[in-house]
């Protein structure tokens, strides 16, 4: 193999910032990933982050979207959502109470992922979570 070639393959989407543009990214990710056992969770963190993103950031003004990205190599699925920005701070992983109506989304998705990480994307954010493919009970990459 040469050097310079990869054998992740990466795919990208950007909506708009509409409500019903959340269904059309977790349909985007399960067909991508429909021969995956990781993809019905994959498909949840994706609603769950391109959600956040249209409640809590620009990304759900007028003229607001969001992108997402996801990456697949043999090791790991990283899906990616960025936002336009407005928030007044990043999004950051809360850990809840069962009855609370708001703030559990990050929570949940770090359950779910392997990993969660949050970057400053030009005046937005972006939210990477990572499912490792060969994990072994406790979340650790074999």
């Amino acid at each position: 193999m040469h050097e310079y070639t990869s054998t992740a393959r990466v795919w990208g989407l950007t909506c708009p910032g509409f409500p019903e543009e959340v269904s059309r990214a977790r349909r985007w990710t399960r067909d991508i990933l429909r021969d995956s056992p990781l993809a019905e969770d994959a498909a949840l963190i994706v609603s769950e982050l391109s959600a956040n993103a249209i409640l809590h950031t620009a990304s759900g003004k007028e003229s607001g979207s969001f992108h997402l990205a996801l990456a697949v190599s043999s090791q790991v699925i990283a899906l990616s959502v960025t936002d336009d920005g407005g928030a007044g701070s990043a999004p950051a992983v809360e850990h809840q109470d069962q009855e609370a109506e708001h703030g559990r989304g990050l929570g949940m998705v770090s359950v779910i992922a392997h990993r969660v990480v949050v970057h400053d994307s030009d005046g937005g954010h972006t939210v990477t979570a990572e499912l490792f493919t060969r994990a072994r009970r406790g979340g650790h990459p074999c």
